[in-house]
């Protein structure tokens, strides 16, 4: 697993929390140092080169080798679409509620560590704002009731079976959602794990994880309801490589109809 250092840094430089405040945070206690709202090491070369080698053990993996995106956003261009040095580490070490990203434990993640990868990824130079899908965002709600809904929640409405999508816009990159809409992606995240529970009886349950001990497993079966099990009382659990959700290929939803689903995810940034 990523450390707290890493997933912190990971959606630190999306868009994620656009529209939300940078400041308010804490005062430095008494006696304190306040932290510097412009990054220190911005250009030093050694700070480059050890941002660097945190960012590809720590970030890569969801932003990409180059930052430019994979699960998580495009980091590039953050610097051009107004972010400052100061907002960005505030994120990083408060993380984002609701999100894949905690606060950066500060023991775990000391200000030189952000501020060196901070350093490394400005450094990339992301001249031009992202800029946002293209699609009907309008048409592409409507997809979204018609075809998502039923499992997946934005705001108060919504399916459960499926992770609730009211931020998805921040922490995913169009071409992870394409890939996940159309059944391509081999990620699920963690709490959404398919699998297949076998009664001795033989009937088999399918639904998603959601948490098992030594003794007992517990899921969301395909109807949403929270079911437990005792395992001396099943014959198998089945660990699925197919995700509960469907995939919709271009039979079941046109290029163009992608564009403007996608288009509405690009909107759905909480509040």
């Amino acid at each position: 697993m990523r450390s707290v250092a890493a997933v912190a840094t990971l959606v630190l430089l999306s868009e994620l929390l656009v529209g939300a405040r940078a400041g308010g945070q804490n005062p430095p206690a008494a006696g304190a140092a306040a932290r510097p709202t412009m990054n220190p090491l911005e250009g030093n070369r050694d700070a480059i080169q050890n941002g660097g080698a945190m960012f590809r053990n720590r970030c890569a993996g969801c932003h990409g080798p180059d930052a430019r995106g994979y699960l998580g956003p495009d980091l590039t261009g953050l610097w051009a679409s107004g972010w400052t040095d100061d907002r960005i580490f505030t994120v990083v070490r408060r993380g984002v509620p609701g999100t894949e990203m905690p606060a950066a434990d500060p023991l775990r993640a000391p200000d030189r560590d952000i501020w060196q990868i901070l350093a490394y990824v400005r450094s990339l130079g992301g001249g031009v704002p992202v800029a946002p899908p293209a699609g009907n965002a309008q048409n592409g709600e409507r997809l979204f009731r018609t075809n998502c809904s039923t499992c997946h929640m934005v705001g108060a409405q919504g399916g459960q079976l499926g992770p609730d999508l009211s931020r998805i816009g921040s922490g995913r990159t169009r071409t992870a959602l394409a890939k996940k809409v159309r059944g391509d992606a081999a990620y699920t995240r963690p709490g959404y794990e398919p699998v297949t529970l076998v009664t001795r009886d033989g009937q088999r349950i399918r639904g998603v994880r959601k948490n098992e001990d030594e003794f007992s497993i517990q899921i969301m079966d395909m109807r949403q309801r929270l079911q437990g099990y005792l395992k001396a009382n099943l014959a198998d659990i089945v660990d699925e490589q197919q995700s509960v959700m469907p995939a919709f290929g271009a039979d079941r939803l046109s290029d163009g109809d992608l564009d403007d689903l996608l288009a509405y995810l690009h909107t759905l940034r909480g509040s």
